[in-house]
């Protein structure tokens, strides 16, 4: 028989490669379908306000291809630990999986469904729309698969930029390239084309609609109202937010009925995008206009810095002018198209560029007139107006030396006094309802009808007052929330925000990320509705004399009429 055996020196042939296999494009897998349980269930947890099912499919389905991911990443450290390669899982771990995700998924959304239950009692929401609710998990599961599409589109992308460049230079210095220019590109197609193409075509659809004039609002007949008769600003130029502003507000017979004292026109000046080409000229514009009016020469004189497409909160302005008696004068322009929550994210230069510009503009003219001759200044803002209306000043100092008064509601989280403010706030207050400086100057509310805390201080001076919800979500979102726990969530929660909510990493950043679009659908005193708190903020900044507890429970109610 022949002897087969071979020389050791001798060569063994190997087998041709075959074809590298090709995984489906949504395959899975276990340790990643394990994350994104985990990060699903957690995701119906409470946040600030009562979301819907489709919003809540939307959080979930973000969440959860988070969670796949989070589960990908661990399993690879983990073998790298190991030292050994991937391997399928058994089918009886498949198996468990299902049986564990059927059950957690199960009873996490009957929990989330009480709980939103919970949200809606608190804050006297009635609207539940069972059928989104249903969907929700069809939303999700969508959403998810929509995000791995996309993750594994821009991995395929790297792997091919990858492999082309390693026909010239190293592995490893291809694989940092490779990593570097999907990176890149990724960055520049989502900001550039995506994030700037979008934001390009909704500041042209809101330019057109900034041009139509709402029905029932006409041109004021009055000298005293930007766009009237002898106006140095034209009705047209005004914007639709101005012209809104300039032809309403309360009469003087409304005043009159109010205080039971004769009252005069409340002047409102604007300038509107369309009235000058820069901020500055704007501003200017609007002071030449408040000269025109006979501004300086009235009481109290109120700094209004608008929100978005130059909208202004009618409660804001109405209830300064009824505790003011009518002898009040307000200016604001206009710096974006876009509606406040855009504005908000895209257009926070130009909010502290007019900001900034007006006040300047009239304190310049203000503080030319003789001491005894100059109104009372008041500055105010809502949302993105209080982020502008805070740019004009340094600090406390400044605020209590150059103002008479100051209202902000709804101050966004990244607010540079506002974060001072409260980031050095007595030991022991809450974030929620911080005292700085033991109340000296600037103060806290949610609800001002009650005693502003410190209540027991005093409260000399300038007045500096902060009207802000526990579940206003513009006040605590901020990209910390993805990695650190926000003290605002740890100490004692509002009296409109459950007690049940807890910080989970990128859950609630996503959570609360979600909340921002509905902040203002929800009753007034709860989110981002602050029209019922104007009335005793400005009482508590303007300290009006013989105004009574009656007399403010009449006007509440004259401005939830709109009247």
């Amino acid at each position: 028989m022949r002897d087969v055996r071979r020389a050791p020196d001798e060569e063994v042939a190997e087998p041709a490669p075959g074809p590298p296999k090709r995984r489906r494009l949504l395959f899975l897998t276990l340790p990643g379908c394990w994350g994104a349980l985990v990060l699903a269930c957690l995701s119906f947890t409470p946040s600030l306000l009562p979301r819907g099912g489709l919003l809540q499919g939307l959080v979930c389905g973000i969440t959860a291809a988070i969670g796949y991911g989070l589960g990908v990443l661990a399993a690879w450290v983990g073998r790298a630990f190991a030292d050994r390669e991937p391997r399928p899982a058994e089918r009886r771990s498949w198996l468990g999986f299902l049986v564990a995700a059927g059950v957690l998924f199960g009873v996490s959304f009957g929990f989330g469904q009480y709980w939103q239950y919970e949200i809606r009692r608190l804050m006297g929401v009635d609207d539940y729309d069972v059928w989104s609710v249903v969907l929700s998990p069809v939303v999700a599961a969508l959403v998810f698969c929509l995000l791995l599409l996309i993750g594994r589109g821009l991995r395929g992308l790297y792997h091919w930029v990858v492999g082309l460049l390693r026909r010239w230079i190293g592995p490893r210095a291809a694989t940092a390239v490779g990593w570097a220019l999907v990176a890149g590109l990724t960055w520049v197609l989502f900001t550039g084309l995506l994030l700037d193409g979008l934001v390009g075509a909704a500041n042209e659809a809101f330019s057109v609609r900034d041009a139509t004039t709402p029905e029932g609002v006409h041109r004021p007949t009055s000298t005293l109202r930007s766009g009237g008769p002898g106006s140095l600003v034209p009705w047209d130029s005004l914007g639709m937010q101005g012209r809104i502003f300039a032809a309403t507000g309360p009469s003087p017979a409304a005043i009159e009925k109010f205080t039971g004292r004769p009252a005069p026109t409340p002047i409102r000046s604007y300038a509107g995008l369309a009235s000058s080409d820069d901020t500055e000229s704007r501003a200017a514009k609007a002071v030449a206009e408040l000269d025109r009016q006979g501004a300086f020469r009235r009481a109290n004189l109120l700094v209004m810095t608008t929100t978005g497409s130059g909208w202004v909160d009618p409660a804001a302005v109405d209830s300064f002018e009824y505790l003011s008696g009518g002898d009040s004068a307000t200016v604001a322009i206009q710096y974006s198209y876009l509606p406040s929550w855009m504005s908000y994210l895209v257009d926070q230069t130009k909010a502290r560029e007019a900001g900034r510009a007006l006040f300047d503009a009239v304190y310049e003219a203000w503080s030319r007139l003789p001491l005894d001759a100059r109104p009372r200044l008041f500055v105010a803002g809502e949302s993105l107006g209080s982020f502008g209306g805070e740019t004009a000043f340094s600090g406390e100092y400044d605020l209590r030396n150059r103002t008479s008064g100051t209202l902000f509601a709804g101050p966004p989280n990244f607010n540079t006094l506002f974060r001072e403010f409260s980031d050095h706030r007595a030991a022991g207050s809450p974030e929620a309802r911080p005292v700085y400086k033991d109340g000296r100057t600037v103060r806290f509310a949610s609800d001002p009808g009650a005693a502003v805390p410190p209540s027991d201080r005093p409260w000399d001076g300038t007045r500096v007052l902060y009207l802000m919800h526990p579940s206003d979500p513009i006040v605590w979102w901020s990209p910390r929330l993805a990695y650190r726990e926000p003290d605002w969530i740890g100490q004692s929660p509002g009296d409109d925000v459950l007690e049940e909510m807890v910080w989970i990493p990128f859950v609630t950043f996503w959570q609360v990320t979600a909340d921002l679009p509905f902040a203002t659908g929800v009753p007034d005193g709860h989110g981002h509705k602050y029209s019922a708190e104007y009335v005793d903020g400005w009482n508590s900044v303007l300290r009006p004399a013989g105004v009574t507890a009656l007399d403010l429970d009449n006007l509440r109610g004259i401005i939830a009429a709109g009247d």
